[in-house]
């Protein structure tokens, strides 16, 4: 229980950070953009279909989370 407490109170800190902070929302927001970008980059099939689309996408996120993580 005692994680789910400090869990709750990072992500409002983060929130909070997010809300206030420009420089800090645009940094989050680029590194998002550029996991797309890069996966889109990578990935062959170039948004033949929507199935595409969404693997894509899927493996953009884990790929930002991935990067996130390691800090």
């Amino acid at each position: 229980m005692n994680n789910i407490n400090e869990l709750r109170r990072s992500i409002l800190v983060l929130t909070e950070a997010l809300e206030n902070d420009e420089e800090l929302f645009y940094a989050y927001q680029a590194n998002i953009a550029m996991a797309f970008f890069d996966e889109h980059r990578r990935n062959p099939k170039k948004y033949k279909n929507i199935k595409d689309i969404h693997e894509i996408a899927n493996n953009a996120a884990k790929n930002f989370l991935n990067i996130w993580i390691k800090w």
